[in-house]
């Protein structure tokens, strides 16, 4: 099912019972920019497909950038539309606003279930 960034961010704030006026925002960007930022706020030197930087002030949960370039490329790989591509992009970095990781293999399995559960 194809929400659209904002359903499909919706659905995961409310499922993960986040304060009901929390704001999140999605901008797009190129493999440039997502390299720069990666770079700067990470320390790796290499475009990525999303990125999330948790905010907690306020109402503002945090900001998700997703690499249209890059959102592109997955959706051939994967054999799914741009759209979907771009759902899944959006649950991941919503997850991340949430907290979850990916750093062991434990938590990227755990991580991939949410989003499995989230775009079916």
């Amino acid at each position: 099912m194809i929400l659209g960034v904002e359903g499909i961010v919706k659905k995961v704030l409310k499922s993960e019972k986040t304060k009901t006026t929390s704001e999140v925002s999605v901008t797009f960007v190129d493999d440039k920019m997502i390299r720069d930022l990666n770079r700067k706020f990470r320390r790796i030197d290499r475009a990525t497909d999303v990125l999330s930087f948790e905010m907690g002030e306020g109402s503002l949960l945090g900001d998700i950038v997703i690499s249209f370039d890059a959102a592109r490329r997955n959706a051939k790989r994967y054999g799914i539309s741009i759209f979907e591509e771009i759902d899944r992009l959006a649950v991941h970095g919503a997850l991340h606003l949430m907290g979850f990781d990916h750093k062991k293999r434990v938590d990227a399995k755990l991580m991939r279930i949410r989003e499995d559960d989230y775009l079916a």
